[in-house]
């Protein structure tokens, strides 16, 4: 779950740093506080889906790009 978590941040970051915002500017249009958007970031938080919808606004982003996963190769 950490790992799936953190990838998760890892995409929310790219597509904050993509559309050039600041973790504040984005915590601030999501309205939450930059510690609870900054662990969230850094895959520490397990945000709720409307958490993640509101930073998904905030970016000007579908959800979708947020969570995608990446295919696997078949074990």
């Amino acid at each position: 779950m950490l790992a799936r978590r953190r990838e998760i941040g890892d995409q929310i970051r790219a597509a904050r740093l993509h559309a050039n915002l600041t973790q504040e500017a984005v915590a601030l249009r999501a309205g939450m506080t930059l510690a609870q958007y900054n662990r969230i970031e850094q895959g520490h938080s397990s945000p709720l889906l409307d958490t993640l919808i509101r930073i998904a606004d905030a970016i000007g982003v579908p959800l979708a790009h947020l969570v995608r996963e990446e295919p696997r190769p078949a074990p």
